[in-house]
C-alpha cells in the first residue's frame, strides 16, 4: 500500500468509500504470524506460530489467558494485543465481582469490538493493529471468533488469521465437517497439520516455535508449549512435499 491524499486520519473517506487507516491495520495483522482456531462438540483448540527476533532472543508470546473459560491467539502488534487482553480481563473480572458469575463469551467479544469500533471513528486515534481468534466455552457450549481491527467480530466453526493463514484456512475448508465429531485428540491433530500448512517447504513445527490451547466445559484454559507439546506433534502424518514416486519402470520377461 502506498500513501495517498485520504490516509491522513481514520475519520477521511476516500471516494471509493474506504477508510484507508483501517485497511493499513488490516495489512499489520497479516504480517504477524499465523493462528489457528477450531473446535468440536466440547472443546476449543488455539493453535500459534511463535517467532523470535533473533538468536539470542526468547520467542514471543502468542497465546494468552482471559480467564478460566477463555484465552486468545494473536496475530499482528503485541504491545497492542497486551492492551486489548488487559482490557479483556478487567471485563471477566468485573463479571465475577459483580454478578458472581463467569462472563458470558459473546458479551466479552462484543465488548472489545466496540472498543476496537471507537478508534475507526474518533479523531486523533489510530485503530489497533492486531487481530484475535478468541476461543471459550460458556453455558451455551464451545465458541470460537475472529476479532479485526474494524471492529467486526464473526464466529466460526475453524479459522486462521496472520501470514500465509490462506494455507490453513484451504486445510480447514478441506476439512472442517470432520471437526464437531471428532474426538479431541484427533481435533489436535488437524489443527497442527492445518498450522504446519503456514510454514515454509523447509521449516517443521517444533516444541519451540508451536503453542497449543484447549479450553473445554471441565478443561479450565491451558497453554501447552515446550517438551508437553512434544507429544501431540509426534502424532503428526509426515508432510507431503508435493512430489509423487516415481512408477516402476516394465522390464520385459
Amino acid at each position: 500500500m502506498f500513501r495517498n491524499n485520504y490516509d491522513s486520519d481514520n475519520t477521511v473517506f476516500s471516494p471509493q468509500g474506504r477508510l484507508h487507516q483501517v485497511e493499513y491495520a488490516l495489512e499489520a495483522v497479516k504480517q504477524g504470524s499465523a493462528s489457528v482456531g477450531l473446535r468440536n462438540n466440547t472443546h476449543v483448540l488455539l493453535l500459534a506460530l511463535k517467532r523470535s527476533t533473533g538468536e539470542l532472543a526468547s520467542y514471543q508470546k502468542k497465546l494468552i489467558r482471559i480467564d478460566d473459560h477463555i484465552g486468545i491467539a494473536i496475530a499482528g502488534l503485541t504491545s497492542d494485543a497486551r492492551v486489548l487482553s488487559n482490557f479483556m480481563r478487567q471485563q471477566s473480572m468485573t463479571s465475577r465481582l459483580l454478578h458472581n458469575r463467569p462472563l458470558p463469551l459473546s458479551r466479552s467479544v462484543m465488548a472489545i469490538a466496540d472498543k476496537a469500533q471507537v478508534n475507526t471513528q474518533e479523531y486523533g486515534r489510530r485503530p489497533y493493529g492486531v487481530g484475535f481468534l478468541i476461543g471459550g466455552h460458556d453455558a451455551t457450549g464451545p465458541h470460537l471468533y475472529e476479532f479485526s481491527p474494524s471492529g467486526n467480530c464473526l464466529e466460526y466453526f475453524a479459522m486462521s488469521i496472520g501470514a500465509r493463514s490462506q494455507s490453513a484456512k484451504t486445510y480447514l475448508e478441506k476439512h472442517f465437517e470432520k471437526f464437531l465429531d471428532c474426538g479431541l485428540d484427533e481435533l489436535i491433530k488437524h489443527g497442527l497439520h492445518a498450522l504446519r500448512d503456514t510454514l515454509q517447504q523447509d521449516k517443521e513445527l517444533t516444541t519451540l516455535n508451536t503453542s497449543l490451547g484447549i479450553v473445554g466445559p471441565d478443561h479450565k484454559f491451558e497453554i501447552i508449549e515446550g517438551d508437553a507439546l512434544a507429544p501431540y506433534l509426534a502424532q503428526m502424518d509426515p508432510k507431503d512435499d508435493g512430489t509423487a514416486q516415481p512408477a516402476p519402470m516394465e522390464t520385459d520377461p
